[in-house]
């Protein structure tokens, strides 16, 4: 492993839980009818939300859905998941390059900063959602990670939590490993190679 890609929500902070919360709020405002969808969309992107569940007679309702969800996200807590923070400086101390490749966008991530200045020292690079034209499962990120480290795909070893995540990482060419923080074990074993509940299970 000559580099360590890493999702963010459910692979860096254990977030997933507070975004089932907001989700569930808009769901049931917007979508009465379809109980649990904060549930099938799990580890979409916001586009992929609007296009599925808010386009049509809904489209005007995305502007109000951001600014609600750009509010919840400046006051969500930002916790790591267990054991992450000694996992990825190990891996620096080998020399392992570390980034962040997530489908979160740059307002979102000032908000991960006021949370945890130490964040940034933690990565080598970070690249969000203005970075890359198409989103997970395509494996454009994942492969654009590589490319800013001059590192073969082969060599990369990508951290995910959802389904999406874990095709884009695959799709890449890339050894995956699932964290069944979002989704059970059984569910993302499937697409990964290795499957883990969380940093502190991960033997060297």
């Amino acid at each position: 492993m000559k580099a360590a890609l890493f999702d963010l929500d459910g692979v860096v902070f254990d977030t997933e839980p507070q975004y089932s919360v907001f989700w569930g709020s808009q769901c049931r405002e917007f979508h009465p009818e379809r109980p649990g969808l904060e549930n099938e969309i799990k580890g979409s992107t916001l586009v992929q939300i609007y296009d599925a569940w808010f386009s049509g007679p809904l489209a005007e309702k995305q502007p109000l859905i951001t600014e609600r969800l750009n509010a919840y996200e400046a006051q969500m807590d930002y916790i790591y998941v267990p054991g992450f923070e000694a996992f990825v400086a190990s891996l620096r101390q080998e020399g392992v390059k570390t980034a962040v490749v997530t489908s979160s966008n740059q307002p979102k991530m000032e908000a991960v900063y006021r949370s945890h200045p130490e964040f940034r020292g933690l990565f080598d690079a970070i690249l969000t959602s203005e970075d890359f034209e198409r989103s997970k499962p395509h494996p454009d990120c994942y492969l654009k990670a590589a490319e800013r480290f001059g590192i073969e795909p082969k060599d990369c070893v990508v951290f995910e939590d959802s389904f999406n995540g874990l095709k884009s990482g695959r799709a890449a060419g890339m050894y995956v490993v699932g964290l069944a923080t979002t989704n059970p074990a059984e569910a993302i074993k499937p697409f990964c190679d290795e499957v883990v509940a969380d940093y502190i299970s991960i033997k060297d």
